[in-house]
């Protein structure tokens, strides 16, 4: 057993290769072993391009000359259930049977209706030993916003706040205030590139008028979602500048303008974070970053509407102002962020 955690090891490391690239599936690696040696690697690279099956097979039937003699002596390490319906690309189950590969081992079993077993019952009936629930944990954790998804109708949220040394979230006269530094900044942008939509308020529009892009980290920016109850924003904001797809929820109008869609809700006094994340799950967003204001942030911790929160806590002391969010948790990591300090919290 310990032999296959060590390959299932590296197929985590290589699914996670494609963080921020697949969404809304999940990310995935492979490896195929003969003789206790991989001989072949991969990894679902980009939404509706070739499986982490796909690519690892190709890569033996790339690397040798005798590659299908190979291939029926092999094991191949997966850290997901191979699937076995055609969506975007064939069943993964099918080439695996093709290929004559007489061990499987998977990570986790795929609880997406189409496959949900159905993978391993393929490879079963095909004759194929598989082996199952390979560090399973650690396997649903990497895709815990794929899973969250697909039994929750939600996407995975994320809240991210910073604070003072005080408690405190900002001042209390619309001025602005950095609290972390730029070691901190650019970790959130990497974390931005890593998820499909960023979220905030009215107020964080208007007072930072921000970007939330990835300027400080190279990959795709997230797409945007701005709560704007009665379109008091000012089209001039950033927010507004058509780079990327941004979601605008109010009570006054749908509409399309380019890339900036404006979405009603039916009822903006009471469960508006259940209603803006379902439609955002209808548009098969699968991960979302709440950045802030103050009163975004808790109108989700008060619906219970939170997977994981990233608190930084600066050096600066404020004394007065909007105090900081709070939430309970499970504490799952505290680590230093250049002078900052990090937390990172899970729900219980």
């Amino acid at each position: 057993m310990l032999k296959h955690e060590k390959y299932m090891q590296r197929c985590l490391e290589l699914a996670q290769l494609g963080a921020g690239q697949v969404s809304p599936n999940p990310m995935v690696g492979a490896v195929v072993v003969h003789d206790d040696k991989i001989i072949g690697e991969g990894y679902h690279q980009k939404y509706g391009q070739a499986h982490a099956e796909v690519n690892a097979i190709a890569q033996v039937t790339s690397r040798f000359d005798n590659a299908a003699e190979l291939l029926k002596q092999s094991i191949i390490y997966v850290s997901l259930e191979p699937c076995a319906h055609y969506g975007k690309t064939p069943p993964c189950a099918d080439l695996i049977i093709k290929h004559q590969i007489p061990v499987v081992v998977v990570g986790c079993r795929d609880t997406f209706e189409q496959v949900d077993g159905k993978g391993i019952a393929k490879l079963k009936a095909a004759g194929i030993e598989v082996i199952a629930d390979v560090l399973e944990k650690e396997c649903q954790w990497l895709n815990r916003r794929f899973f969250t998804r697909i039994q929750k109708h939600r996407p995975y949220i994320i809240l991210k706040w910073a604070q003072t040394t005080d408690g405190f979230f900002a001042p209390d006269d619309n001025s602005q205030l950095w609290i972390t530094g730029e070691e901190s900044r650019r970790l959130v942008h990497k974390w931005r590139s890593e998820e499909d939509a960023i979220l905030i308020g009215k107020n964080t529009a208007a007072i930072d008028n921000p970007k939330l892009n990835v300027r400080y980290w190279e990959g795709k920016s997230p797409k945007r979602v701005v709560i704007d109850r009665r379109l008091e924003l000012n089209k001039d904001l950033n927010v507004f500048d058509q780079s990327v797809e941004t979601f605008l929820f109010n009570e006054v109008k749908f509409d399309v303008d380019g890339k900036n869609k404006y979405i009603a809700l039916e009822d903006f006094d009471r469960y508006v974070p259940q209603y803006i994340l379902y439609q955002l799950y209808l548009q098969d967003i699968q991960s979302v970053i709440i950045e802030g204001g103050a009163r975004t942030l808790e109108s989700f911790i008060e619906a219970g509407l939170w997977d994981e929160a990233r608190i930084f806590t600066g050096k600066t002391v404020l004394k007065k102002g909007i105090k900081a969010p709070q939430i309970t948790g499970i504490i799952a990591e505290e680590l230093s962020s250049g002078n900052d300090r990090l937390q990172i919290v899970h729900t219980i």
